[in-house]
């Protein structure tokens, strides 16, 4: 082959092509296979809360918690929460954070274009910069194709679809893999606006908050003990011994995101003059007061009774050890370890074991990469189609309205 043919060969090879195209193009593809699996799942809806039977995909978007945040687009919040018959309260916008509505009509007031066409394009628009923000973090810890690998776990994950409908988890991936990117590349200060404005996306202030603290402990214990192997696996040249953590930058990253976790509570106190105006609002949902970790034992013990329940919490708890004990996970370093720790802790003390659960894992969007190192960049790629298969199971049963029961469907 003559020289001017290498040249061109080497110019067409996927190397050439620069980082953020190659992100865009996995993020794009697995917005079109999400797309279609909408499509076909709406031409298979039946007639729902929302709308008549096959509704065009605008309107199936817009189902479920899209309408609640479409209500806070037109209404706000309520300055006096409702109550039901026994005078507890009912169902209402305080349960929904306030950021990816208020940016929305932000837009609407600029554009006039309306919540139909802003809310996913905001969506969207959020999801693409949230991939090239978590390719970014997983740079930090992998080669370029092993962290190409994790953003596509990430774009074609079975609840990969909610990154497009009008929901905040896209806005909040995107502060989410930007807080620990610069969490992880030792800019405290500049992550603090970060943080306060992803606790007005979704309530992740507490855990991110665990991960502060556990790096806070970090640093004290390196200045005085030798660090372990993993930590030094894969560090990038420019990373920062933790033993030289600034721990003052450190501490005060703690205390803001400790006062982004309470800050929605305490703006919905001052707002309607009920001190515990969004837990009630949350509890609502639940049907019975806010009792921390007991859920996930009490809703299987409902199902298999409490001798089974409790070995499904075993399970659990030895699943979790055995996640976090594997060298692919340890690869990822103590920020996104440490986020992903805190945030399983948090949902343990806190979430109602439901079927909303699989999409409230995404913020665990870190183990994308351990996946991706564990098995290998070609295999990854290899098993999308089954994530694909998974995506439209979760669509077709959980987004999808059916009435399955005295008070409807499950929700996604």
């Amino acid at each position: 082959m003559s020289p001017t043919g290498s040249s061109a060969t080497r110019r067409m090879r996927p190397a050439s092509v620069h980082w953020s195209l190659q992100v865009l193009a996995v993020f794009v593809a697995g917005r079109l296979v999400s797309t279609v699996l909408l499509l076909v799942a709406a031409a298979r809806q039946g007639a729902s809360p929302w709308s008549g039977p096959a509704p065009a995909y605008g309107t199936f978007i817009n189902y479920w918690d899209s309408g609640w945040y479409e209500r806070i687009f037109r209404e706000g919040y309520p300055t006096e929460l409702p109550q039901d018959a026994l005078g507890e309260v009912s169902h209402n916008q305080w349960a929904f954070y306030p950021l990816f509505p208020g940016l929305v009509r932000l837009l609407h007031v600029v554009t006039g274009l309306g919540w139909g066409l802003l809310a996913p394009l905001v969506a969207v628009a959020a999801a693409a910069g949230a991939s090239l923000v978590v390719y970014r973090l997983f740079r930090l810890r992998a080669e370029h194709r092993t962290a190409l690998a994790g953003v596509a776990v990430v774009s074609f994950t079975p609840v990969s679809a909610i990154l497009q409908v009008p929901y905040a988890e896209s806005v909040h991936l995107l502060l989410l893999a930007g807080a620990l990117y610069l969490v992880s590349t030792n800019r405290y200060y500049a992550a603090m606006p970060v943080v306060l404005l992803m606790c007005l996306a979704r309530p992740a202030g507490v855990p991110f908050a665990i991960m502060v603290g556990a790096l806070f402990l970090h640093a004290l214990w390196a200045r005085k003990k030798r660090m372990p192997s993993w930590w030094h696996r894969s560090v990038p040249e420019d990373a920062r011994d933790p033993a030289g953590v600034p721990l003052v930058p450190l501490f005060l990253l703690g205390v803001v995101s400790s006062i982004g976790a309470v800050a929605w509570p305490l703006i919905a106190w001052v707002v309607t003059g009920q001190r515990d105006a969004y837990v009630a609002t949350e509890t609502a949902w639940r049907g019975e007061a806010l009792a921390p970790f007991l859920p996930w034992f009490e809703a299987p013990a409902s199902v298999l009774g409490p001798a089974a329940a409790a070995l499904v919490v075993v399970a659990l708890l030895v699943g979790a050890a055995v996640l976090f004990l594997a060298p692919a996970v340890h690869s990822l370093g103590p920020v996104q370890v440490y986020w992903c720790a805190g945030y399983l802790l948090y949902l343990a003390a806190f979430w109602d074991p439901q079927s909303s659960t699989w999409r409230i894992l995404l913020p665990l969007f870190p183990l994308a990469l351990a996946l991706a190192n564990a098995a290998g960049a070609r295999a990854v790629w290899l098993l999308l189609p089954v994530s694909v298969v998974l995506q439209f199971l979760w669509v077709d049963w959980l987004w999808a309205w059916s009435p399955s029961g005295p008070d409807g469907d499950y929700p996604p």
